[in-house]
């Protein structure tokens, strides 16, 4: 691993029966990076990121985060896990658990915590996003941008390295997107690192460092967003821009 990578991913195969989803797949990521991940549905975002989360076994190829090879089998997962943190598309919080319940289980059962050591975390986590006054909410109190917005919260309160966000806002309204996006702009500035596997043209545009165009499981291209976006190499990679700027996405 280069000095300057912090996750590495080389070689990387994973299929599903006779489904093949990610092919040699390879990316290079330093520390404090924001790396945004483009193309149609099915093109393997997801299950590259539950790869590195190792939510799934890889086949071929080999994962390498903090200088420590991750797809070692002998690997404790559930102490790598305290280090990474993932959010999905659904909310998958706790619903019999109040906003401060949910945000402060992991820290305390996992990294043993005190109750008083977890709600002062959390509490200050909940300021940054401007949710304090529902701690003592359950999630069904609240709505689809907020629950998201604790989702992350959650995540970060166990102090992760790195976070892997996928498709964070595909189940919120359009009117609610802007607030979880301005929470991972508020992440990015601070200098964690991320991965997103992301539709949305623009954020990924202003906020990453890197974009890679994943099309039938490979990376097709990478770069920084200015050349991506604004001269990409590839003619797949152009028609797929095209389409996305045709819906009036981009």
């Amino acid at each position: 691993m280069s000095a300057e990578s912090f996750v590495k991913v080389e070689n990387v195969s994973k299929s599903f029966g006779e489904n093949q989803v990610l092919t040699n797949v390879s990316l290079d990521i330093a520390a404090h990076d924001v790396v945004c991940l483009i193309g149609a549905s099915g093109s393997g975002k997801s299950t590259l990121l539950r790869c590195i989360n190792l939510l799934e076994k890889v086949d071929a190829g080999s994962i390498t985060f903090d200088g420590q090879t991750i797809t070692n089998s002998k690997l404790n997962v559930n102490e790598l896990r305290q280090h990474i943190g993932i959010v999905f598309q659904a909310f998958n919080l706790f619903p019999h658990m109040t906003v401060l319940q949910n945000v402060t289980l992991s820290p305390r059962k996992t990294r043993g915590l005190s109750k008083k050591q977890a709600e002062e975390r959390a509490y200050e986590l909940l300021d940054r996003i401007g949710l304090r006054e529902k701690a003592e909410e359950f999630p069904d109190r609240l709505s689809g941008g907020q629950q998201q917005r604790v989702a992350i919260v959650r995540a970060l309160a166990m102090d992760p390295k790195l976070m892997l966000l996928d498709e964070i806002t595909s189940a919120l309204d359009p009117q609610l997107v802007s607030e979880v996006l301005q929470l991972v702009r508020d992440l990015s500035e601070i200098g964690m690192t991320m991965i997103i596997a992301t539709h949305e043209m623009s954020f990924a545009r202003e906020v990453s460092t890197k974009v890679c165009f994943l099309d039938a499981g490979v990376i097709l291209e990478e770069g920084p967003p200015s050349q991506l976006f604004g001269d990409p190499k590839e003619e797949r990679t152009r028609a797929f821009l095209s389409s996305i700027l045709a819906a009036g996405r981009m």
